[in-house]
């Protein structure tokens, strides 16, 4: 029948019985209110379209929810909390959605962990999947399993046409992607999957790979077309890897998102086609801050703003990469059709071209094009480094305020540049010529605030040490231990002088500071085969006091600090400082600090302590020995300590393996005097020093005095290492070899004194 020949008054009649209809199906719908997993599995064979299921508010333990049905556009099912926030899924919980047009909103993963492997998965099993589904209001915090290596993910997005949106994920510590969206099947490609206004908030250094915050794809379907739409998320301090954002697949546009001081990049590994557009990165200065790497073909950078990145080589600020000729497809395609425009790097300290290229990767960037980019260092020292090749790529009518490499001149114009803030808080050419240039004043960073659940505290888990309470303690029996157990978080223990023996082992499950109320004043020993341990959830600031192993039981393999031995998950932090450590003798290898398998130091710094008689290692961090690129710092520091008679390694810090999806370790080692030291026999390193695969080394003005030889051996990932200003007495001269690489080490040593 013809529309247009229906009279008005049959029409209306119609709309009238349309309207009825919607409205007895509306009125059909159901809402179930369930309090136990019982009453849930009863009630959700009768679930149908447009039906509501409501978790009664509570604690809701070892829950493991399938929502499983037939929506539609008009009538989703809904699974959602009674109030928002106040249904909280602990223990082994996990959710599972199959099925069409399911809604889920409001739950709070925390203080548990998946059995599976995710915490929400957008299917059922491989057959089950679920398509226009929507997870949105939901919040995983800390919800990590307690086997740091054991890989899972927070969200496995598979089907298509699914959201997920203003969720709240922060504190994923163990091995696994925290949002993956996966291709392993025909029915999750092409899926047009739509990630927005989700608040990505800090993921601890890793150590090693598998910690990246979001992937789409992986290199065995990466040629498949994805079609995610990823846009207004804020990236907060997500460091988990060089690779912050993964893309893995084809086709996927990139928008409008914020990264905010995060270590590494959003790198284009695999796929072609995908777009990066108007994203803002704020890296205010914080090491290893990236920016944007690209790889493969037809890939388009336009409109982003890149301020303040220190990253470098595969962590840069931007990096087009070197590919592999016929490359394979877990490798790297070569970088062709290119497009990267209207752009500003601004106090950007790299830029790298062709990098990576080595032997394998020779397949230099083709075809592609950098136009009408603004270039701005305010230090005045240009970014570019180019690695091979890059004539490849057609400079256009970018502007820099400082004189970029040679090759480059004629298509990147040096200009006095001045910018102003604007009201959207980026910088732009106060000079009208330059208005074409750089990312557009039309961008608008998304705010923290406008991301995640409104309702759930952004609140940074991380407990500054002296952020609590100051408590005296006195020189009387157990009154350490039991202070330490009464503590709260971030707290100062201000110890009165006299001796203190401690008869039982003290765990520090806490952010503590234990201080002397005066300097050297505060006497301790010990009875156990070791004083702290540092466990989950603890970090420990030491302030001088001084230390005797003189009661320690009489066995080998004693320690007066050490994390915990198996098992931690938490990253912690330690220091001392001021402090004197003697008589760790009792007998062989008594270590001053000793790391577990698995655990891992945001940093370890030791300044201004006094370290004599002792039989084992002073920071031994060498328990990763599988050579799979993990290791058991970040940040290890010795600024201004004494070291005599110490029989091992001052420091033995490995990082084995080839991997490079990680930044560290990092040692620096300034004003220190070392004497008599590392030469016993059960120092198997025969090293005062022993750095194995250690990214960032600086040694500096430190006197060696008749000690054992500083060994330091690169490995992978173009490793740092300067060693100046040093004298080395009776000490044969630093060893440094290249394990991989080809060629003489690339160490600078300069300035350093010797005598024999």
């Amino acid at each position: 029948m013809n529309p247009a020949k229906i009279s008005r008054p049959i029409m209306s009649c119609i709309i009238s019985l349309m309207c009825c209809i919607l409205t007895m199906k509306s009125l059909a719908a159901e809402e179930w209110l369930v309090a136990d997993q019982q009453a849930y599995e009863q009630i959700l064979s009768k679930v149908k379209a447009g039906d509501d299921i409501v978790l009664a508010n509570g604690t809701w333990h070892n829950f493991e929810i399938l929502l499983k049905g037939e929506g539609t556009k008009q009538q989703p099912i809904t699974l959602k909390a009674q109030t928002k926030g106040k249904v909280l899924l602990t223990g082994q919980s996990n959710l599972r959605l199959a099925g069409q047009y399911l809604v889920v909103s409001g739950l709070v993963f925390k203080d548990g962990y998946t059995p599976s492997s995710a915490v929400i998965a957008f299917r059922s099993n491989k057959a089950t999947l679920a398509y226009h589904s929507r997870v949105t209001e939901v919040v995983i915090d800390n919800y990590n399993n307690p086997d740091k290596r054991e890989s899972d993910y927070w969200v496995a997005i598979y089907g298509q046409h699914n959201r997920f949106d203003h969720n709240y994920l922060a504190g994923k510590r163990n091995k696994g992607v925290t949002v993956a969206v996966r291709l392993d099947s025909k029915n999750s490609q092409e899926n047009h999957h739509k990630i927005d206004h989700n608040y990505f908030g800090p993921r601890p250094i890793f150590g090693s790979n598998g910690g990246e915050t979001l992937r789409i794809g992986t290199s065995h379907y990466s040629l498949s077309n994805s079609y995610t739409l990823v846009e207004n998320n804020y990236f907060d301090r997500c460091d988990g890897e060089v690779e912050i954002i993964s893309v893995k697949s084809g086709k996927n546009n990139i928008r409008n998102n914020v990264f905010f001081e995060s270590r590494g990049t959003l790198t284009l590994r695999h796929g072609n086609g995908n777009v990066i557009s108007e994203n803002v990165f704020f890296g205010n200065g914080v090491d290893h801050t990236g920016g944007i790497r690209v790889i493969n073909k037809d890939q388009i950078v336009r409109n982003n703003y890149i301020e303040g990145l220190t990253g470098y080589r595969f962590g840069s600020g931007f990096t087009v990469m070197n590919g592999v000729p016929n490359s394979k497809i877990n490798r790297y395609h070569q970088v062709e059709n290119a497009l990267v425009e209207n752009n500003s790097l601004i106090n950007v300290a790299h830029v790298q071209l062709a990098a990576g290229s080595d032997a394998e990767r020779s397949a230099v960037p083709i075809s592609s094009t950098m136009e009408n980019n603004l270039i701005f260092n305010e230090n005045d020292q240009q970014p570019f480094t180019l690695f091979d090749d890059v004539s490849g790529i057609s400079f256009q009518g970018n502007i820099a305020n400082t004189k970029a490499d040679e090759k480059l001149t004629a298509g990147i114009s040096q200009e006095k540049i001045a910018l102003k803030r604007a009201a959207n808080g980026l910088l732009y050419p106060v000079d009208s010529k330059f208005a074409n240039k750089g990312a557009p004043k039309s961008l608008t960073p998304i705010a923290k605030s406008a991301t995640g659940p409104r309702w759930y505290a952004k609140k940074d888990s991380l407990v500054a040490f002296e952020s609590g309470k100051t408590i005296q303690v006195a020189a009387t029996d157990d009154a350490l231990f039991n202070a330490v157990l009464a503590a709260g978080e971030g707290d100062i223990l201000l110890l009165a002088d006299g001796k203190y023996d401690v008869r039982k082992m003290i765990d520090i499950n806490k952010t503590l500071s234990i201080k002397a109320q005066h300097q050297g004043m505060a006497k301790v020993t010990f009875q156990r085969s070791t004083l702290f341990q540092i466990s989950d959830g603890g970090s420990l600031t030491i302030d001088g006091l001084d230390f005797s192993g003189s009661n320690s039981p009489d066995a080998a393999g004693n320690s007066l600090i050490r994390s915990q031995k198996w098992g931690m998950v938490d990253n912690y932090r330690f220091v001392m400082r001021n402090s004197k450590v003697s008589a760790l003798d009792i007998n062989h290898s008594f270590h001053f600090f000793d790391s577990g398998s698995g655990a891992f130091a945001d940093y370890i710094e030791l300044t201004n302590n006094q370290f004599t008689h002792i039989t084992g290692d002073v920071l031994r961090l060498n328990k990763e020995i599988e050579d799979l690129g993990i290791y058991n710092a970040e940040y290890v520091t010795l600024k201004g300590n004494s070291f005599d008679e110490v029989q091992g390694a001052l420091v033995n810090l490995y990082r084995g393996g080839t991997d490079e999806s990680t930044f560290g370790p990092h040692f620096e080692m300034s004003n220190n005097t070392v004497k008599n030291s590392s030469k016993g026999k059960r120092n198997k390193a025969a090293a005062s020093l022993y750095l194995h695969g250690v990214q960032v080394t600086n040694i500096e003005s430190n006197v060696f005095d008749n000690s054992a030889v500083v060994v330091i051996e690169h490995t992978v990932g173009e490793p740092k290492t300067v060693v100046k200003n040093n004298s080395f007495n009776k000490t044969a001269a630093p060893s440094i070899e290249e394990l991989y690489a080809q060629g003489p080490h690339t160490a600078v040593l300069s300035n350093n004194q010797q005598s024999l």
